[in-house]
């Protein structure tokens, strides 16, 4: 998917890359939307443990913007909001996690605000959490682009709001 697209993801392309029969494919994964679901629910739930691990950190914030600033995370989950513009049931599958995914992380921001003392009037967790992942996909989805006007200031920006709150990002442990 993330070389060529979902279009050129058939069931003896994934057996191939898999070294497996073809067959094989098809008596796990019915039809294509089956495998496609399946590779979503199972990025879903790695990306939810991720998140849980975000609010571990002694600097939440920092992990945060980089788990959303992952170029090739933002790769795929581009290819699978083109393939839901075909597909409902990928579309159904996608708003229901991206919905568990932001009610997650507006709670963890309000536990890490109220952390650092900044009151929801000041920064209210929902626009938070939108301008953290918003900023940061669209960055990547322009990068791929090749396009960089302005991204070294609003990347400057959001980190000058992330240091005053954590300091300077140190290294993970």
């Amino acid at each position: 998917m993330l070389r060529e697209g979902y279009p050129a993801v058939t069931s003896r392309r994934v057996a191939a890359e898999a070294g497996l029969n073809p067959a094989l494919v098809h008596y796990y994964f019915r039809r294509m939307d089956d495998l496609f679901l399946a590779l979503h629910r199972r990025r879903a739930e790695q990306g939810l443990q991720l998140h849980a691990e975000v609010l571990a950190s002694d600097q939440p914030l920092w992990t945060l913007w980089e788990y959303h600033r992952d170029a090739q995370g933002t790769g795929l989950t581009m290819e699978f909001v083109a393939l839901a513009n075909h597909r409902k049931a990928i579309r159904a599958e996608i708003k229901d996690t991206v919905e568990r995914f932001r009610a997650e992380e507006i709670k963890m921001l309000k536990k890490i605000f109220k952390r650092y003392g900044v009151s929801p009037a000041e920064c209210p967790p929902m626009v938070a959490a939108m301008l953290l992942s918003s900023v940061a996909r669209f960055l990547a989805i322009e990068e791929t682009l090749d396009m960089f006007t302005g991204h070294a200031q609003t990347v400057a920006f959001v980190e000058r709001f992330i240091r005053q709150l954590e300091g300077e990002r140190r290294a993970a442990s």
